[in-house]
C-alpha cells in the first residue's frame, strides 16, 4: 500500500501531464508535498513510474492508480463544496484528506449520490468509475437537472455539465457554481431562477446542464 506522500506525487504527475508537461520541475510545482530522489526511486521500484532524462512518465499500473487518486480527489471536491457546503477556499485541503481514506464502495456511493459528475468545481474532468459506466442511479433521483424542479422548489448546485467551456465560464460569471442554492421562480414563459438576491432568466438548454441537490426551502441557506 502506498503512503499518502507517494499518492500525492502520483497525483502531481497526473495534473502536470494534463498540461502535457512531464518535467520534474512542473511536477514539483503541482505537488503539495516535498519529495526527493528516494521517493521517485521507490515509485519506480513499485513499477508505477518510468524516469527518462528529466521527465517522469506513468507505467500502465501507475496511470491506473493515479486515475483512481484523481477521481477520489475531484469527487471529494464536489462533495465538500456542494453537499457539505464548505467554502471553496477550504476545498483543496479537505479533499486531500478525504481522498486518501475513501474506500472503493464509498467512492461509488458518493459518485452515485452526486449524479456521476463529469467535472470538479474547477472545471477539470473527473475520471469515470465502474458506477458511471453502469449508469447506476439513486432510487429517489435526489440529484436532478435544474429544469426538473417545479416552481418554488430549490436545489443546491452540485455540478455543471456544460456543452462548452465558454458556457461554463458564463454561468460562473453569473454567480452560478457548485454550492449555490437556486430557487425556480417560474417555468413559463421564460425559465427564471432566484439566488443570492438575484433573479436570472436562463435558456432551458443551459438550465438542463445544471444539476442540483434538491433541498427544502426552509434549509436553503
Amino acid at each position: 500500500m502506498l503512503s499518502e506522500k507517494h499518492e500525492e506525487i502520483l497525483e502531481a504527475v497526473w495534473t502536470a501531464s494534463e498540461n502535457r508537461d512531464y518535467s520534474i520541475d512542473a511536477i514539483q510545482k503541482k505537488c503539495v508535498v516535498d519529495f526527493d530522489e528516494s521517493d521517485l526511486a521507490e515509485l519506480e521500484e513499485h513499477g508505477l513510474i518510468v524516469r527518462s532524462a528529466a521527465k517522469i512518465l506513468f507505467s500502465n499500473a501507475g496511470k491506473k492508480m493515479a486515475e483512481g487518486i484523481i477521481r477520489r480527489h475531484r469527487l471529494a471536491e464536489v462533495l465538500v463544496t456542494s453537499i457539505l457546503n464548505f467554502n471553496k477556499s477550504d476545498m483543496e485541503e479537505i479533499a486531500c484528506k478525504v481522498e486518501h481514506g475513501l474506500l472503493p464502495e464509498v467512492e461509488a456511493s458518493i459518485c452515485t449520490l452526486l449524479g456521476h459528475p463529469e467535472l470538479c468545481p474547477d472545471g477539470k474532468p473527473i475520471p469515470k468509475g465502474s458506477c458511471c459506466h453502469a449508469g447506476q442511479k439513486l432510487v429517489d433521483n435526489t440529484v436532478v437537472s435544474l429544469v426538473e424542479l417545479k416552481a418554488s422548489e430549490s436545489g443546491r448546485i452540485t455540478y455543471i455539465k456544460p456543452t462548452s467551456h465558454s458556457s461554463l465560464h458564463q454561468l460562473i460569471s453569473f454567480g452560478l457554481h457548485p454550492g449555490v442554492v437556486v430557487t425556480v421562480h417560474r417555468r413559463h414563459p421564460a425559465f427564471c431562477i432566484k439566488f443570492e438576491n438575484t433573479e436570472l432568466a436562463l435558456d432551458r438548454e443551459i438550465a438542463k446542464d445544471i444539476y442540483v441537490w434538491k433541498v427544502n426551502n426552509r434549509n436553503a441557506s
